[in-house]
């Protein structure tokens, strides 16, 4: 039974680190967006500030267009921060049922060596009832 354990044990790790890896992606696909984000802000608070000051067409229209694709840049980005939180949840899936598949192995294992304990020493007990009951007869006689 142990090398079974082993292997779950394993495959519990090589699920946990998978896990960690794809926690680790989503975390900068997060800070990736927030950065996106906080540039947006920046820049639209610049053309505002430009706009006031007064702005040519073809800058105003430079302003507008690269808003646009930073809009764009930000919902690519949000998209791949989704599909990054759908992939470590699946993820944190596997690694739960493979880390309760450890635990349920543990148990078994427990068990039965529970029962060859008790087994074992049943059959120790037995083997010293034998040899006190012949000892007791060899002294009757």
């Amino acid at each position: 039974m142990k090398p079974v354990v082993r292997v779950a044990e394993s495959r519990e790790q090589q699920a946990a680190r998978a896990l960690g890896a794809a926690q680790a992606r989503l975390a900068q696909a997060q800070r990736q967006l927030a950065e996106l984000q906080h540039y947006r802000d920046d820049y639209r608070q610049r053309f505002q500030q430009a706009g006031a000051a007064g702005m040519g067409a073809a800058q105003l229209a430079d302003y507008q267009r690269f808003l646009h694709r930073l809009g764009l840049a930000i919902e690519q980005q949000t998209q791949q921060v989704a599909q990054a939180s759908r992939e470590a949840e699946a993820r944190r899936a596997l690694w739960f049922a493979s880390r309760g598949r450890v635990r349920l192995l543990d148990t078994v294992v427990a068990r039965y060596q529970a029962v060859e304990e008790r087994q074992a020493a049943r059959q120790e007990q037995r083997e010293q009832d034998e040899r006190a009951q012949r000892g007791g007869q060899a002294g009757a006689l």
